[in-house]
């Protein structure tokens, strides 16, 4: 899927200073498939439920397992719910796919013949048309990366400090709604985080007391 492997390419570029974290990036790329599927018009979105539409025609692997994965029946899935499950390890997954079709590579990390491996971005036009879209700020790919943090390290906006000054206007309704929801999906991923960060504390502190 175009946005999706785009979002994907983005993240490991060197003009992306903030690393992201794999359960941030897992839900962005469900969501930049559900815009893609969208787009494509296989599937619809009636106010927070997704629909399916018509039969796909997708030559994309993973785009197949997107597709297979839809609810059919009413009252279908909604948009949040689609997230948590078609994330689960979806980076891992396009990280896989990008290695198998030649576009990732695996380099030894530092001077060590057994050090640690790093992926790295080959030079295919698939990454020049990401790297593209991103310099042009194409403002459905610019979002979801936004979502996840990459452009993010510019001033709020006043009134409304949870929204990035230059946040792209998205003139469509039901990719406003995904993006929205992947926003909201990341930051609940990200109060999971604290929370448990929060206990982990608690508890050592508990036994250093004992």
């Amino acid at each position: 899927m175009t946005t999706a492997k785009d979002l994907f390419i983005i993240t490991l570029h060197p003009g992306a200073k903030q690393p992201v974290g794999q359960g941030d990036l897992s839900l962005a790329l469900a969501g930049a498939e559900l815009i893609d599927l969208i787009d494509a018009g296989t599937v619809t979105v009636d106010d927070d439920r997704i629909v399916p539409g018509g039969p796909p025609t997708l030559d994309d692997r993973l785009a197949v397992e997107a597709v297979a994965g839809l609810t059919r029946q009413p009252p279908y899935e909604q948009i949040e719910d689609w997230l948590w499950r078609r994330g689960r390890d979806l980076s891992a997954a396009y990280q896989t796919a990008l290695e198998q079709d030649g576009e990732l590579t695996r380099k030894r990390s530092g001077g060590a013949p057994f050090g640690s491996r790093r992926v790295e971005l080959v030079d295919t036009p698939a990454r020049r048309r990401a790297v593209s879209r991103w310099e042009e700020k194409e403002p459905v790919l610019y979002a979801l990366a936004l979502a996840v943090g990459i452009g993010s390290d510019r001033p709020d906006r006043p009134d409304r400090p949870d929204r990035p000054d230059d946040e792209p206007d998205l003139a469509d309704d039901a990719v406003t709604a995904v993006v929205a929801a992947v926003h909201d999906a990341v930051m609940e991923l990200e109060a999971v985080r604290q929370r448990r960060s929060i206990e982990g504390a608690a508890f050592a502190n508990l036994w250093r007391g004992v």
